[in-house]
């Protein structure tokens, strides 16, 4: 009989969630133990008290209980490179190293990347003074964009329409540090104009394969408006993205990045993320990361037919090009419940109802992403982004309607949710 083994998943985030609950699916697994995890992660495994960035603790909790297997969700941890240090500790994990990372951490190294790597992507400059980055943006005018180099949850980016706009961004990112050593160094870009969607690629550090593509929405108000967030709902796959799109993807973009990540000695290992926009130019390049999107994670999950286990297996041993990534024949989404103010100031510890009557019906899962629960067991509201409706459709639209439908059984207060995801 085969071996049956325990996983450790980092992270305490509905990626993590939906993690969890594919490979809570497996016969290879024995036990999951989620670390920090959260009441949804529950469901599907045990939590460990252990933040995602104390590595040190984590390497003695997979030490001491005999874990076979850490696969990391979010990126803080990586960027601080938690595999470096679990490979030095003789620890599986699946997951990019340090160098590798920071295509993700550091976008001044990503952008440097692309144009090593001659990969398609907006026209940009890296500045450390203000000042000069100020003197930049006059000479080239409005709109631009202006990223903080470092990991800001998603928040870091801000699309300038005026000069104003783009003077007050530099002041908040680079005098005020809103983002803290995050923003110590910008990045400007041109502004792209298109549509924005999502590749993912699982990777072994030589071979990758794509998943269908997705679309994040990633601005908080209706009609694609409002401040940026790490993501308020997704949708996959794309049926407008074509098979020569897909062969663009892999053949200009994915493959390109990770052979010059090769040949500087630093192979990406784990889910190559680049997040992309179909201009009238053509696809271009708007960003890496280096692990899972946060609402992408819960409509892949939702739609993927291969064992989750198995595939994280095949990049760690060097041979995804020999295992064959299934997938259901359905459409899938992700829509995000958030706390009233997000991404700016908002209050916790509202109380959740309805989570249970929403997954009455069997195509709906509720993913948890900022919630917590108090001794008297209520849940509660723990976070900007508090839950993950996802839901499952012969098409989109059935799909949509189906979580539309079980978002209307949930209720806290201040809870708020687009109602166009799909539509932009």
């Amino acid at each position: 009989m085969q071996n049956k083994h325990k996983i450790l998943i980092v992270g305490g985030g509905s990626r993590e969630n939906a993690l969890a609950w594919k490979l809570a699916q497996s016969p290879k697994i024995k036990k999951i133990f989620i670390a920090p995890g959260n009441p949804g992660t529950a469901k599907f495994g045990e939590n460990v008290n252990i933040e995602a960035t104390e590595v040190a603790g984590l390497i003695d909790f997979a030490k001491s209980n005999d874990i076979y297997l850490t696969v990391v969700g979010p990126e803080d941890p990586l960027a601080l490179g938690i595999v470096d240090e679990f490979k030095q500790n003789n620890l599986r994990i699946w997951g990019p190293a340090k160098a590798a990372a920071q295509i993700e951490s550091s976008k001044v190294f990503s952008k440097k990347l692309m144009q090593d790597a001659n990969v398609p992507t907006a026209k940009f400059r890296n500045f450390s003074d203000f000042n000069e980055a100020l003197e930049y943006v006059k000479q080239e005018g409005a709109p631009v964009v202006i990223k903080a180099s470092g990991l800001a949850l998603g928040k870091g980016v801000t699309i300038c329409q005026t000069l104003e706009d783009a003077e007050n961004a530099l002041r908040k990112i680079m005098v005020e540090k809103i983002f803290g050593e995050s923003g110590k160094e910008v990045v400007i870009e041109e502004f792209l104009e298109g549509t924005e969607f999502s590749a993912h690629a699982f990777s072994d550090g030589k071979n990758f394969q794509l998943l269908p593509c997705s679309q994040d929405h990633k601005r908080i108000g209706e009609g694609n408006t409002g401040p940026n967030t790490g993501g308020v709902g997704t949708i996959a796959p794309l049926l407008w993205v074509t098979k020569e799109n897909m062969d663009f993807i892999a053949e200009k973009i994915v493959a390109p990045v990770l052979k010059t990540l090769d040949k500087n000695g630093s192979p990406f290992v784990g889910l190559l993320y680049p997040g992309l926009m179909m201009t009238k130019d053509g696809i271009k390049t708007i960003e890496f990361n280096s692990r899972f999107g946060g609402p992408e994670c819960e409509s892949y999950m939702r739609i993927l037919k291969s064992d989750l286990f198995d595939i994280f297996e095949a990049c760690i041993r060097g041979n995804l090009n020999e295992i064959k990534i299934e997938w259901h024949d359905l459409f899938a989404c992700c829509i995000i419940l958030c706390s009233e103010g997000y991404p700016g100031n908002y209050e916790k510890g509202k109380e959740i109802r309805g989570i249970e009557e929403a997954e009455k019906d069997e195509n709906i899962i509720v993913f948890h992403a900022g919630t917590k629960v108090v001794t008297n067991r209520n849940l509660l509201t723990n976070g900007g982004r508090v839950l993950g409706v996802s839901a499952t459709g012969e098409s989109l639209e059935i799909s949509l309607e189906r979580a539309y439908k079980a978002i209307s059984k949930i209720s806290f207060d201040g809870m708020y949710y687009r109602k166009d995801i799909g539509k932009y």
